[in-house]
């Protein structure tokens, strides 16, 4: 008799760890319903050429190659750039409890001439990249203290960097949004 209650104990202290209060699984819900609500309207606001949206487990990705936002080469904005990330600009700075982090990626060909004496490497340029489309973001009315940047270069390849195609997808920035870790 003792054992079968010891066995029941064991079992439901294995149930209950394994359990999240209903609480937690609302915020996660909640989390989620909300993540879908921007994902749907950013993907009405972009076209599928523009961007690649992906949900994530607590974050939402915005992909968006350099294409469109740079010229080739380049790390300022292009008007198209522009046009691009003030379609987004407003959902952005209307965001309640979230944390923006703008990341920029490079293929792994090396800096040409023409750009060496400015970006010593791939880090560099892609950092330029992150930190332009950070700064026309916050132009736009998203709040600084909701966004930042940061660079990495050829790090994080999405495909090989043995084909024009693959090098094209790498270079990149995405714009990751995420709940504010605050106290």
């Amino acid at each position: 008799m003792k054992s079968t209650r010891f066995v029941l104990a064991l079992c439901a202290a294995l149930v209950a760890a394994g359990c999240v209060t209903k609480q937690t699984y609302n915020t996660e819900v909640q989390k989620a319903d909300s993540y879908a609500a921007l994902s749907q309207k950013l993907s009405g606001e972009l076209s599928a050429d523009q961007a690649q949206i992906t949900q994530l487990q607590n974050e939402l990705k915005v992909t968006l190659v350099n294409e469109i936002l740079f010229p080739e080469g380049g790390w300022s904005l292009s008007p198209k750039g522009e046009q691009t990330l003030d379609k987004i600009a407003p959902t952005l700075a209307n965001l309640k409890g979230q944390q923006i982090v703008v990341q920029g990626f490079t293929d792994n060909v090396p800096i040409g001439p023409e750009l060496r004496g400015r970006f010593p490497s791939n880090l560099e340029l892609s950092s330029a990249r992150a930190d332009n489309v950070a700064r026309f973001l916050t132009s736009k009315g998203v709040p600084q203290n909701t966004i930042s940047a940061q660079g990495f270069g050829e790090a994080r390849p999405v495909a090989s960097n043995d084909t024009p195609q693959g090098r094209a997808k790498n270079r990149r920035v995405e714009i990751v949004i995420s709940a504010a870790n605050r106290p």
